[in-house]
């Protein structure tokens, strides 16, 4: 099923496809995958443009919604036809959400449900809308943005026949990283974005002190009935790692206090602007699946449970009513998901078993196969941000070594989100590689 529509200076056909809840059960129950083709004006008849699949970051995001060729589109569309994939589970394809989960029975039937929608999944689902769309002969380049990238090393582990080249932005997933791993690396480099935070906004130290120690004694209700308790308002930190997002959190302290009847008290302003950045509400499926990402038998034996949880502990400093009673400064943290957060979180509250039972997995299929990789054919082009937040740039690199045919382009001009505010520079940067112009 498609339908064509116009924005200003562009062309695009949503498309619906059946795909299989799992792959290995072709015949047994289907869901539905959402994509938009999107072409540039004037070039909607030319069948030779070569077709770009945009591999969105998440896990649990859907596609961007172009209003007209805006950002990365803008550099994109001079020479591809883009298909923008809403991976599984996002946006207009079958969602995932705690509304329609609950039709599928208990947490446990939830839970194995849930557990098809990795990136051996997504993957496997773009291979078949490529042959669908573009006939099986014919490849197509591959964008993969963070999670995306991860998908894109999937891709090249099990399907590279359908790639002609790939470009991975800020996302080169360490292969034989356990989750655990994952974040015993990022937690030090949480701690300097935070320190950054703090040199750039000195006067952000007491700040958040101060509503630190506001919500340590008494938890603020949100406005959607969320619970902002200080591991939540540390959890603000997620803004650290984009290139704007400091900004963004000193604007939303500035106005934390209003004047009250009984003495200040906490702005609908603020708490309103915190449930903005921290309800999963439009994307539960980042949360219930996060840590899953990481999941690979053959490195996570025990499974993933909680690693974020688990190595916080080794990071004492993160303790919010530890640096309350020192004096020291509170820490934002980043891109953790803790178990707490299906309490707070209203959109989580009724995944919460689900999300145990996930966490508590251990027989998740490996995602990457390192030999294949070794012997990989398809050129990648991978922009590597040195001061990424996200994305350990040391697994990163490695990855690069392990991966035949990997050009990096390391940089700190740009956060993890290089691909959406650089208005195409990172992609063209990265043709212009593939090209053999750089």
């Amino acid at each position: 099923m498609s339908t064509a529509s116009r924005l200003p200076g562009i062309a695009f056909t949503d498309h619906v496809f059946q795909v299989p809840l799992d792959h290995a059960a072709p015949q047994g129950e289907q869901i539905e995958v959402y994509a938009r083709e999107v072409v540039a004006s004037g070039r909607t008849g030319d069948t030779d443009l070569p077709w770009l699949l945009f591999l969105q970051g998440g896990p649990g995001g859907k596609a961007g919604r172009p209003l007209g060729r805006d950002g990365w589109l803008e550099r994109a569309l001079d020479d591809h036809r883009v298909l923008l994939l809403d991976q599984r589970g996002t946006g207009r394809s079958t969602p995932a959400t705690r509304q329609t989960l609950a039709r599928r029975g208990g947490a446990k039937e939830q839970a194995e449900y849930l557990a098809h929608f990795r990136a051996d999944s997504i993957v496997r689902d773009a291979e078949l809308i490529r042959r669908r769309l573009l006939g099986g002969d014919r490849r197509w380049s591959v964008l993969g943005q963070s999670f995306g990238g991860f998908c894109t090393l999937t891709y090249l582990s099990i399907a590279p026949e359908g790639l002609d080249r790939a470009f991975v932005t800020g996302g080169l997933a360490g292969l034989r990283s356990s989750a655990a791993d994952v974040y015993r690396a990022a937690y030090p480099r949480v701690v300097g974005k935070n320190e950054d935070h703090y040199a750039r906004f000195p006067q952000d130290v007491d700040a958040v002190r101060r509503i630190a120690g506001h919500l340590a004694g008494t938890p603020a209700t949100l406005p959607d009935g969320g619970l902002l308790t200080v591991e939540a308002f540390q959890a603000l930190g997620m803004l650290l790692g984009t290139g704007s997002g400091s900004g963004t959190l000193h604007y939303l302290l500035e106005e934390a206090w209003v004047e009250g009847v009984e003495g200040p008290e906490l702005s609908d302003t603020f708490l309103a602007g915190v449930q903005a950045q921290l309800s999963f509400a439009q994307g539960p499926l980042y949360a219930v699946l996060h840590e899953s990402i990481y999941g690979q038998r053959s490195v996570d034996p025990a499974g993933t449970a909680w690693a974020a949880e688990r190595v916080r502990a080794e990071f004492p400093e993160f303790d919010a009513r530890a640096a309350l009673e020192s004096g020291a400064p509170v820490l934002f943290t980043g891109e953790m998901i803790y178990p707490w957060l299906f309490d707070t979180d209203p959109a989580l509250r009724p995944l919460k078993v689900t999300a145990e039972l996930l966490a508590a997995r251990t027989d998740w299929p490996d995602l990457y196969d390192p030999a294949v990789l070794a012997a990989n054919e398809v050129p990648v082009f991978a922009a590597v941000y040195h001061d990424d937040m996200y994305v350990d740039t040391a697994d990163s690199l490695e990855t690069a070594r392990a991966v035949r045919g990997v050009r990096t382009w390391i940089t700190n001009e740009w956060e993890h989100d290089g691909l959406r505010v650089s208005g195409g520079k990172v992609l063209d940067r990265l043709i212009a590689m593939a090209r053999g112009e750089v």
